[in-house]
């Protein structure tokens, strides 16, 4: 017999979604254990005892797990679906082995590395700033930005969600009116970058992921993916403190 997993963990392992969201779900009384609504959020469940279902649609652990690197091109939106009809970057993983969501987000505009799993302890404790995974940007802005905003940029500053973590930020070339940095952060708030520099009155123009965590882009072009390596896997459960492989490796 398995050990017994909180609700929402056992349901974001699942691909239903975020803890955060599990959560609502079960404030909602969407969530049934053997029939009956779940009143508490600490609920466990037994995966192998237990039935769960959301909305009536019973609720089980994948048989296996899938890890994949995609490089998202500009103007894909991170989403399942999108009413105005823009593309997806699940258009992009229609050949994916199986069921994943992704970690975080890239905006619309911005492109590069992004990872999607259907292991949700995984995907929290990456996406979780508490374990300070470090994701590695390349960022073409207007102007000269000049030194001293950089280093007001690696100290923090404070945007209208309270103030940002110190940024690892580094002046790559200037040339014709624009400036290209490399920036590494530990935080991923939504837009973080682009309302970074607009502080100090330069737009971003372009914004390319090239690594999360231990995790690079070489290799991997434009609208395609690859799944990851049991190395790259143990790898990346090793920087959030999932000792060994695993769960993170497919079955």
């Amino acid at each position: 017999m398995k050990e017994t997993l909180r609700l929402n963990r056992f349901l974001a392992t699942a691909g239903v979604a975020s803890r955060r969201r599990c959560d609502e779900l079960i404030r909602q009384g969407r969530i049934l254990v053997n029939g009956r609504p779940v009143e508490q959020l600490g609920t466990q469940v037994d995966p192998d005892q237990d039935e769960v279902t959301v909305d009536g649609n019973r609720v089980e652990l994948p048989r296996g797990t899938w890890t994949l690197v995609l490089h998202k091109p500009r103007e894909y939106l991170v989403a399942s679906g999108d009413p105005r009809g823009r593309k997806t970057v699940m258009d992009l993983l229609e050949q994916a082995p199986g069921r994943v969501f992704p970690v975080g987000r890239l905006d619309y505009r911005s492109e590069g590395l992004l990872l999607f799993t259907n292991d949700g302890e995984l995907a929290y404790r990456l996406a979780h700033p508490r374990f300070k995974v470090e994701k590695h940007y390349v960022v073409d802005v207007e102007g000269m930005v000049p030194p001293e905003v950089i280093e007001k940029l690696r100290e923090g500053v404070v945007l209208d969600d309270g103030p940002t973590q110190p940024a690892d930020v580094r002046l790559v070339k200037r040339r014709r009116g624009r400036c290209q940095l490399e920036v590494r952060l530990r935080e991923g708030r939504k837009r973080q970058i682009r309302r970074m520099f607009a502080l100090f009155g330069h737009a971003v123009l372009r914004l390319r992921r090239i690594r999360f965590g231990p995790i690079a882009l070489d290799g991997v072009a434009s609208g395609t993916w690859r799944e990851l390596t049991p190395a790259e896997i143990r790898a990346l459960r090793v920087a959030v403190g999932l000792q060994g492989a695993g769960a993170g490796e497919r079955k």
